[in-house]
């Protein structure tokens, strides 16, 4: 069996694309990194993909513009802490369930929360889970804004949210809201990050917390794990080995995505820039396709046709964990209105992610 190591390595074994990234994030001057200096910033999920980039990105920017920051980087996994941050400064680690309440000594500026179970089959196998970890972890994370009187937090929540919407809107916008299933174990995950968009706002109602809200479309790239188990990794993959791509529906469902370098572009903004109580979609409208055009994409475009598109419909598909076939088409006009825009298209997007695993299957193990 082949193991594909994992692409992000250490501040200085950043893969090519990576540290691109990096430093495109970096270098905009739409980010006012100014407010950072000598500020606290506090990162659950900080092992999760965008979490870990979200914070190479921040330590990054302290180097550059001797900014004095402290970056507290919570989350559950030691051992892969310890290979992304174990040499990154000004990084402090911390092993923590976010379902418990947080202690955090001396202040803390700014918050982005983004711990979450975002494996389909855990939604499916463990819901109480997923909706325990969503809950309790915005609640723990919410109070700690309201103790510290933090400046700005923005809460990671996801396009889920929308459930079924109309399908003759040509564009979704942040108030559009469709239908979620109640009794599918599967809406453990769009329900509870509704439910915890809602506690974001009635924090900021009752007590005057400084959230945002932003809905990440499906977000990957560059520094995401060569073994996720999601669809966009499933291709990938597949155009790597140059096997065919197994689609276990009928691919009908159109999907919102967004590179992660953009996407995080996007969160530092909001989090320095955004207004407080609002929500705001993190989107690339040009790239929105249907799973199917998106795996022939992949095996034409991406892959120069060395690949077929197979469709293969298990008996188990109700145990897998598969969202609802969608329609919709996000708006990007808020986020726009702060002056950002997506700057990477789907193809792109995997050419970068798959130049990333290449280069971190060529380094030598550590």
């Amino acid at each position: 069996m082949t193991v594909l190591i994992l692409s992000i390595r250490g501040r200085h074994e950043l893969s090519r694309v990576l540290q691109e990234d990096i430093d495109q994030i970096v270098s905009n001057n739409n980010i006012p990194w100014e407010e950072l200096r000598d500020r606290v910033v506090l990162i659950t999920g900080a092992t999760g993909a965008i979490g870990t980039v979200v914070i190479q990105a921040l330590a990054e920017a302290d180097s550059r513009y001797k900014l004095g920051l402290r970056i507290l980087a919570y989350g559950r996994n030691v051992e892969r802490a310890n290979q992304l941050f174990g040499n990154l400064k000004p990084v402090e680690f911390i092993e923590h369930d976010i379902r418990m309440p947080l202690i955090v000594n001396g202040p803390v500026d700014y918050i982005l929360h983004g711990a979450a179970v975002t494996q389909s089959v855990e939604m499916v196998t463990r819901p109480v889970g997923v909706i325990e970890t969503a809950l309790k972890g915005t609640e723990n994370i919410l109070a700690l804004a309201k103790e510290k009187q933090t400046k700005s937090m923005v809460y990671l929540s996801s396009m889920e949210v929308y459930g079924v919407t109309d399908p003759d809107l040509q564009y979704v916008t942040e108030k559009d809201l469709g239908y979620i299933n109640l009794q599918s174990p599967r809406s453990s995950y769009p329900e509870s990050k509704r439910m915890s968009e809602n506690l974001c706002n009635c924090y900021f109602a009752q007590y005057g917390t400084p959230v945002k809200v932003a809905r990440l479309s499906q977000t990957f790239g560059a520094g995401f794990p060569s073994d996720d188990s999601r669809i966009f990794a499933q291709f990938a993959r597949s155009s790597i080995a140059g096997s065919d791509i197994v689609l276990h529906t009928e691919g009908k469902s159109r999907g919102n995505y967004c590179y992660i370098s953009d996407a995080i572009r996007g969160l530092i903004l909001l989090l320095l820039k955004g207004a407080n109580g609002e929500t705001y979609n993190i989107a690339n409208p040009e790239a929105s396709m249907t799973i199917r055009e998106m795996a022939n994409m992949v095996a034409n475009e991406v892959s120069g046709g060395r690949m077929s598109v197979i469709v293969d419909i298990p008996l188990d598909i109700h145990k897998r964990g598969y969202a609802p076939d969608a329609t919709m088409k996000l708006s990007a006009d808020k986020m726009e209105s702060l002056g950002w825009k997506a700057q990477y298209g789907l193809a792109e997007m995997y050419k970068r992610m798959i130049a990333d695993w290449q280069e971190g299957m060529n380094a030598p193990a550590i």
